[in-house]
């Protein structure tokens, strides 16, 4: 995730140094305000917490085992359950699976989350080139790469609808690299904004007021839990240092991430080291773990760590996919490990994989078959 609110002008890889201070003003700002506001409270917001908190849920529920289903970060609380309370276990499913390493928790998970997320541009820009005679954003996912900086250039100068600037542009591209399901609707956003029609880019990448209460609440919630789980460098030498150099290697989302995150560098809560998530053998019942090879938010390796720290787990793994999320999705071979484990208990043999599902149909408003596609994939009622 990244803040979005006022993104540099100036390519992502560069950010100037009278910029880095800005964010860095705007970081100990944000720290301090929540320190203001939540007040005493502010240092109980944490996983272990979380993981505690869902036990007194089973309790109240009257159950004496919980059969638990996590996403992305509900796999490390879920994780942190089971280390915690492995005998009120039945059954748990760990999809995208986050690194629960100690050393990982959260400011190298970050890292690596940037280098996974350029990889998952480049599979994004190599679709689009491979569809160039639909789009013509160029043949190549170097041209691809150029039509986007015009795009973003042009925003820069002149926002489109007077909403869509260099910012709301990235952050809707960012759901490229979370979900390829988005693939179709970015590439003709871009493809039409260079065309001069800015109306699927302004639908797509406009602010929705409505919802800015509940994003920037669960903003606040996100920091605040990620601030207090762990050791944070305090330095700021230590970020400029790293995402610089990162940066080079992956521009589309180091630095967005970086001031997304930077908050925790001046946190003013007491920050506590990270749980040495583990269990023994025969102390949890099997668990399974999903992960897609090419998922960019929780990178492979993760899954493949939570593997090694819970034991009797099995990983099922999306081959050659990135999809974030990929239970319940479009692979029936996914769906069908899932549903198998939690009717039966029984986790698949070692090293199960599945193909990885099949890749979007690219569409254009130019071409009278796709628009009603098109239409449904923009109506947000309809998204997955």
């Amino acid at each position: 995730a990244a803040d979005y609110g006022k993104a540099p002008t100036l390519a992502p890889t560069y950010p100037s140094e009278s910029y880095k201070r800005e964010r860095v003003s705007r970081a100990k700002a944000y720290a301090q305000g929540c320190a203001r506001s939540a007040g005493p409270a502010l240092r109980h917001y944490t996983s272990l917490n979380n993981a505690r908190d869902l036990d007194v849920l089973r309790a109240a529920l009257g159950e004496k085992k919980l059969t638990f289903m996590g996403a992305s970060y509900g796999t490390y609380f879920g994780a942190l359950y089971a280390s915690l309370f492995p005998s009120h276990v039945r059954r748990m499913v760990f999809d995208s699976a986050v690194n629960p390493d100690p050393d990982q928790i959260w400011y190298r998970n970050n890292l690596d989350q940037s280098l996974a997320f350029e990889r998952r541009w480049a599979d994004f820009r190599a679709w689009v080139a491979k569809h160039d005679a639909t789009y013509g954003l160029g043949a190549t996912p170097e041209e691809v790469q150029h039509s986007y900086e015009r795009v973003r250039a042009s925003l820069a100068h002149h926002p489109a609808g007077g909403k869509v600037g260099p910012g709301q542009l990235h952050a809707a591209m960012l759901g490229a690299g979370y979900y390829d399901d988005y693939w179709a609707m970015r590439a003709t956003a871009l493809s039409e904004f260079l065309k001069g029609n800015t109306k699927p880019l302004v639908d797509q990448a406009s602010p929705q007021p409505a919802a800015a209460f509940d994003n920037e609440n669960s903003n606040a919630v996100y920091t605040a839990v990620e601030c207090n789980d762990a050791p944070w460098p305090t330095d700021w030498k230590v970020w400029d240092r790293d995402n610089t150099e990162l940066a080079t290697r992956a521009p589309f989302e180091t630095w967005d991430n970086a001031w997304m995150n930077l908050p925790c560098a001046f946190w003013p809560a007491p920050r506590q080291r990270p749980a040495d998530i583990r269990t023994e053998a025969g102390e949890l019942p099997p668990t399974l773990i999903l992960a897609a090879e090419r998922d960019a938010a929780t990178p492979y390796p993760g899954a493949l760590e939570l593997q090694r720290r819970l034991s009797g787990s099995a990983l099922v793994t999306e081959r050659g996919a990135g999809t974030h999320g990929i239970a319940g999705g479009p692979n029936a071979c996914v769906n069908d490990h899932v549903e198998a484990y939690l009717l039966t208990g029984k986790t698949p043999v070692p090293g199960a994989e599945c193909a990885p599902h099949a890749e979007p149909n690219a569409v254009s408003l130019e071409r009278d078959d796709t628009r009603s596609e098109l239409h449904r994939r923009l109506n947000p009622g309809t998204q997955l």
